[in-house]
């Protein structure tokens, strides 16, 4: 009867052991967190966005008169003199082909100039007839009036005759200035394009175009010869020594952007850069966003207050990050943002003590994108666990990975 009590025995303990394995196995393990201690320390609010740079004041260099503009020899980037640099050199264009029906009639008209040119030579040659007769009437006249046989109204007769036949000539004379001119006007009307030869094109009148300012080619619009119009835009120019920066924010953001606000301006491809706000522009406008949403945007124009050889490589239109001062504490309890979250209609966080997670409840003001100031709810010292998850409440065990 030993036996079976022994074997029980040996039952009862391996159930034992079995059954302190499980629980041992199953019981609650510590739950590995991120920690983070809290401190004092300056915590800055800023108003992010994209920006880009320009020149200050950009000239663009239009065409005075419409022409022929000659291939622009001068490239991106020359340094251009006031009243100095020829910028572009515009002559007359070349005339235009003549259909049929427009060179039917510029034919006509020249036979019919020529023909009222051969009227006004016949005119002139009746008005210089007239004028010998009136001269040779004068001669007798005054012969007969030497002997009394002509009286002194006749005389005058026959000089008022002679004068009136002079201004005929003239006349006719002019006359047959104004057909040779009609006449060279209708012959013109017939020149075909390329009647002129490389020489005569060469001596025509040109127009030549200089800079009005000191500075440098920003970009060549129209670099090859062709046919412009009176306005056309040639050239743009500019000084990349003055040099300022427009960055576009939502509207809601510009509210609190103030002139004069200091700006941090990186990821332009060198050192962070200090700035000034100088005008935040009062006319907004509509930008569609990458998701396809209107947004209303405002212009904030920010001067670079570091001197020129800080930012000498940028150029106009080049992207910057720029970063509008906005609220800056100098011993400000913070914690790092990823330590909130919501509960209810209030924030807390996981505070660690003895490696349990206690629920707590604070009151946060000012914030940027990485922590939050801390108003009431925690003490400096204080350590809080960073983006708890799912598996974090009130009163779990807790194992630190890490503390920040």
């Amino acid at each position: 009867m030993a036996m079976p009590w022994r074997r029980i025995g040996w039952y009862l303990l391996l159930a034992s052991v079995l059954a302190a394995a499980l629980v041992y196995a199953f019981r609650p393990q510590p739950v590995p967190v991120d920690l983070a201690v809290i401190a004092r320390g300056q915590l800055t609010v800023t108003i992010d966005g994209d920006g880009q740079t320009r020149v200050r004041e950009v000239y663009v260099v239009s065409a005075p008169v419409p022409g022929q503009v000659r291939r622009i020899e001068r490239h991106v980037g020359d340094r251009i003199v006031a009243n100095e640099t020829l910028l572009a050199t515009i002559q007359p264009v070349a005339p235009t082909f003549l259909d049929r029906r427009a060179r039917a009639q510029a034919e006509s008209a020249i036979k019919a100039a020529e023909a009222a040119f051969a009227l006004a030579e016949a005119e002139q040659a009746r008005a210089l007839a007239e004028l010998d007769f009136a001269r040779a009437e004068l001669n007798r006249a005054e012969q007969l009036a030497k002997r009394g046989n002509v009286s002194q109204r006749d005389l005058d007769r026959a000089k008022l005759e002679l004068r009136t036949r002079h201004a005929a000539l003239s006349t006719a004379k002019a006359s047959i200035e104004i057909r040779r001119f009609e006449l060279e006007t209708a012959q013109a009307a017939l020149i075909q394009p390329g009647a002129e030869s490389g020489e005569g094109r060469e001596q025509a009148c040109c127009v030549e175009v200089y800079s009005p300012v000191d500075g440098r080619i920003l970009r060549v619009i129209h670099e090859s010869e062709g046919v412009v119009a009176a306005g056309a835009w040639l050239v743009e120019l500019g000084d990349p020594a003055d040099m300022e920066i427009v960055v576009d924010l939502l509207s809601g953001d510009a509210v609190g952007v103030r002139e004069g606000a200091e700006v941090a301006i990186e990821d332009w491809g060198g050192v962070t850069l200090a700035g000034r706000v100088r005008r935040v522009e009062p006319y907004a406008f509509t930008k569609i966003s990458a998701l396809g949403i209107e947004e209303q945007r405002v212009n904030v124009i920010v001067d670079f207050t570091d001197p020129p050889e800080k930012w000498q490589g940028l150029g106009h239109g080049y992207r910057v990050d720029a970063h509008i001062l906005d609220w800056r504490g100098e011993d400000v309890l913070k914690l790092p943002l990823g330590a909130l979250f919501r509960d209810g209609e209030s924030w807390a966080v996981f505070v660690a003590e003895e490696n349990v997670a206690k629920l707590r409840h604070i009151e946060i003001d000012h914030g940027n994108g990485r922590e939050a100031e801390i108003l009431e709810g925690l003490e400096i010292g204080a350590t809080v666990i960073l983006h708890p998850g799912d598996r974090i409440s009130d009163g779990v065990r807790i194992l630190s990975r890490s503390v920040n």
